[in-house]
C-alpha cells in the first residue's frame, strides 16, 4: 500500500461528518423528530459535506411513491409481526410511519386501558382481572383441583398423580369398613390414633425446626407428601384430627361415611381434577369463588349468605366428589350398615326397614335416595370449599358427619310429626 492512500485512510478515520457531529451535540430527539429525522434520510441529497470534492453527480429519488407505501405497508406487517411474538408494544411514528385510523383508535384504547388498570390497582391494590384469571388458569393446569404438580421437562404438561400418598389414601377407607363389618370397638380405633399422633407430632415438629432432621425424615417419608407440606405441618395431623372428632362426636354410621368420603370423595376430585386440567387443557370450568345459599335474596344478602369456594379447584372435581359422596352414602346404608350386630347396638342411624332412627319414616328406597343425593352434595361442597389456612383433611370429615347428622335429625322429626299427624 502506497504512503499517500494510507495517509488519507488514517485522515478519513479522524474526521467525522458534520452530521454525526450534530447528532452527538444534540439534545435528546422527540418522537416527532426520529419522525422527521426518518423520513428525511429516505430523500438522499447531493449536496458535498464541507472539504469534500464537489461533483456534478446529482442523486435522483430511487423510489416512487407507490413503492414507498409499498416499503411503509411491509414494515408496518414487520412491526406487527414482533409485537405477536415479543408481547411488546411498538410505536409505529418511532419508525417514520404514520399511523391510520384503526391503528389510531387502537392506541388510544390501550392507553384507557393502561390508565384504567393503573387507576384501579391504585385505588384496590389487587391485580388485573386478566392477570388474576392467568394464575387460577396456570395454578389450575399445575394442581388439577387444588393440589398437583405438573412437571414440564418435554414442553408437555405432566401431572403428577401423587399414587403413593393416594394408595395411603384410600386404604384408610377399606380399613374403616373392615372395623365396621368386624365389629370393632370406635373407641379402640381413636386411641390408637391419638397415640400415632403422640409420635407424629413430634416428629413434625422436629422436621420443621432442624433441617437436618428433616433431610432425613423427607429421605423416608417424602415421598407421602406434597411439596407444600415441606414447608408447613404435614397432612396426616390434620387427617388423624379430623377422624377422630367424627370417631368421638358423631354416631358411628355416620362417622363411617365422614371417613370414606374423606378417604375416597377427596382423591376421586383431586384425580378427575387433574386429568381433566391437565392432559385435556383448561376445557372444564372453575368454580365459582361464592356459592350463594338463598339465591332468591336481594344482591347485598345474596353475596353475604354465600359458601366461599376455591376458584383453583374444577368443575370436575366438584362433579366427582359428589357422584362419590353419593355412591358411599348409597352402598353403606343400603348394604353395610344394617346388619344385625349394629342394629342392636344401636349404631345405626337409618336402614331399610326401620327408616331414619327406626321410626319406620323415610324407609325404603326414597329414604335411601334422599339420603344418597343429600350425602353427594354435601361431599362435593365440603371438598370445594375455601376456609383459608384450614386443611380439608381436617374440615371434609368434620362438615360431610356434621351436615349429614343434623339431615338424619331434620328426618327424624319430619317423620316423627307426620306419624304424630
Amino acid at each position: 500500500m502506497s504512503a499517500p492512500s494510507h495517509e488519507r485512510r488514517r485522515s478519513a478515520r479522524r474526521t467525522k461528518s458534520p452530521s454525526v457531529i450534530s447528532t452527538a451535540n444534540s439534545a435528546p430527539v422527540t418522537k416527532s423528530q426520529a419522525k422527521h429525522n426518518f423520513i428525511s434520510s429516505n430523500n438522499l441529497s447531493s449536496e458535498p459535506g464541507p472539504g469534500a470534492q464537489s461533483t456534478n453527480i446529482e442523486v435522483k429519488s430511487s423510489f416512487s411513491a407507490d413503492t414507498n407505501n409499498q416499503l411503509h405497508d411491509i414494515m408496518r406487517k414487520v412491526i406487527k409481526a414482533l409485537e405477536g411474538v415479543t408481547g411488546a408494544h411498538l410505536d409505529m411514528e418511532i419508525f417514520g410511519l404514520e399511523l391510520n385510523e384503526e391503528e389510531e383508535k387502537e392506541n388510544d384504547g390501550e392507553k384507557e386501558r393502561d390508565e384504567q388498570d393503573g387507576e384501579d390497582g391504585s385505588r384496590n391494590g389487587s391485580k388485573s382481572e386478566k392477570d388474576e384469571e392467568g394464575e387460577v388458569a396456570r395454578e389450575l393446569i399445575l394442581n388439577g383441583n387444588g393440589n398437583g404438580v405438573a412437571h414440564a421437562t418435554d414442553g408437555k404438561k405432566r401431572v403428577d398423580w401423587e399414587i403413593p400418598r393416594k394408595l395411603l389414601h384410600s386404604s384408610i377407607g377399606f380399613f374403616t369398613i373392615y372395623l365396621y363389618i368386624s365389629s370393632g370397638n370406635a373407641r379402640v380405633v381413636v386411641y390408637t390414633l391419638w397415640s400415632a399422633l403422640c409420635v407424629i407430632a413430634p416428629a413434625d415438629y422436629l422436621r420443621l425446626t432442624y433441617p437436618s432432621f428433616a433431610r432425613v425424615y423427607e429421605r423416608y417419608l417424602g415421598f407421602l407428601m406434597r411439596e407444600s407440606e415441606k414447608k408447613g405441618t404435614n397432612g396426616v395431623i390434620w387427617y388423624i384430627i379430623g377422624v377422630n372428632f367424627a370417631l368421638t362426636f358423631y354416631p358411628l354410621d355416620v362417622a363411617t361415611v365422614a371417613i370414606l368420603i374423606l378417604s375416597w370423595a377427596d382423591t376421586a376430585a383431586s384425580t378427575i381434577g387433574r386429568l381433566w386440567a391437565g392432559h385435556w387443557g383448561l376445557y372444564t370450568p372453575r368454580l365459582p369463588s361464592r356459592l350463594p345459599i338463598m339465591p332468591f335474596l336481594p344482591a347485598h344478602l345474596k353475596h353475604r349468605l354465600a359458601l366461599p369456594l376455591a376458584p383453583r379447584k374444577s368443575l370436575a372435581g366438584f362433579i366427582a366428589a359428589s357422584l362419590t359422596g353419593a355412591c358411599i352414602a348409597l352402598g353403606f346404608w343400603g348394604w353395610m350398615a344394617p346388619i344385625p350386630l349394629r342394629v342392636e347396638r344401636g349404631d345405626v342411624t337409618w336402614f331399610w326397614d326401620g327408616g331414619v332412627f327406626g321410626s319406620g319414616g323415610f324407609g325404603g328406597w326414597v329414604g335411601l335416595s334422599i339420603i344418597a343425593l343429600f350425602a353427594g352434595l354435601v361431599s362435593g361442597i365440603a371438598e370445594a370449599l375455601d376456609l383459608g389456612s384450614l386443611d380439608d383433611n381436617l374440615t371434609l370429615p368434620i362438615i360431610s358427619g356434621g351436615c349429614l347428622w343434623a339431615f338424619y335429625k331434620v328426618l327424624g322429626a319430619v317423620s316423627s310429626g307426620q306419624l304424630t299427624a
